[in-house]
């Protein structure tokens, strides 16, 4: 067992951290608002720090799940950050959905302060972290991500290390290019068989077992037909996901044409105020 800190108590950090204590981990936590910590350590035990240097000091690793490219620098560096309080050896796992270029970056500060650095993005949402069912996609240097793995365990169904640093960033732009196409191909599916007068769930049930079927179809139908979308992965994080996406595109070369349109989709519904809707939301689009 470790003794472990993790920074930022959001629907996804939140149960993640509860898995860590639950595995037998020592764990600090340190979240922004400080009162969500405090309830957290009333739910699991451990501890809260009130700055993330504060949270690290000790730590062998310090894992994070925050909002964004700035809110990752804000918890890593400065007197304050991450960095500033952990000891040579110890290692920073990225769980945050950011730029490959920002990852790179604090690699590089990590590495010169002797720290490990691995982004480790997740896939499977809220309910995967609460059923410590998450898949791992990381990046960076082996020696750093072995010392980490055994600590991820705690929460993923699978874990791997993908190439070096921004690797894990780039494999999880890969996993949204392929929601954003799914939930858009599976919201015209059941708009089409609503107007054409089938029974879109009975017709899931068949075509689910089929080349057809996914993740999205199987967990999101349901919901997607009797138009409820007040949970999940928020729309206003999608977008955010999908615009570095397009940005990392130009930059590499590559064409995305479907996920430029379905980032505009996206753009509709937070029109519509489905900001904080589920992504399953597009069908509303479609409705009329």
């Amino acid at each position: 067992m470790a003794r472990v800190a993790f920074l930022g108590l959001g629907v996804m950090g939140g149960p993640m951290a509860g898995h860590l204590h639950r595995a037998g981990h020592e764990v600090t936590v340190y979240n922004r608002t400080a009162a969500r910590a405090g309830a957290w350590v009333e739910r699991h035990g451990g501890r809260a720090a009130p700055t993330p240097a504060e949270a690290a000091r000790g730590a062998e690793v310090v894992l994070a799940c925050v909002g964004n490219d700035d809110d990752l620098r804000s918890v890593c560096l400065g007197d304050d950050g991450a960095f500033a309080g952990m000891a040579p050896g110890a290692v920073f796992v990225d769980h945050t959905t950011v730029s490959a270029k920002v990852t790179r970056e604090l690699h590089a500060r990590a590495g010169a302060a002797g720290l490990g650095f691995i982004d480790a993005p997740v896939s499977g949402g809220q309910a995967g972290a609460e059923n410590a069912v998450l898949s791992v996609m990381c990046g960076g240097d082996a020696g750093p991500y072995a010392r980490a793995e055994p600590i991820i365990a705690a929460y993923a169904r699978i874990c791997r290390l993908l190439g070096g640093s921004g690797a894990g960033q780039l494999a999880k732009m890969m996993n949204q290019i392929c929601i954003a196409g799914l939930v858009q191909g599976l919201a015209e599916a059941l708009a089409f068989g609503r107007k054409a007068g089938l029974d879109g769930a009975a017709v899931v049930e068949v075509i689910s077992q089929g080349a057809a079927g996914s993740w999205q179809m199987v967990n999101r139908h349901k919901t997607m037909l009797d138009d409820r979308f007040d949970f999940g992965f928020a729309v206003d994080w999608m977008r955010k996901d999908l615009g570095i996406c397009l940005d990392t595109a130009a930059e590499v070369g590559a064409r995305l044409p479907v996920t430029a349109l379905v980032d505009q989709f996206y753009g509709d519904v937070q029109a519509m105020g489905g900001g904080r809707w589920d992504t399953s939301s597009l069908i509303r689009r479609l409705k009329g």
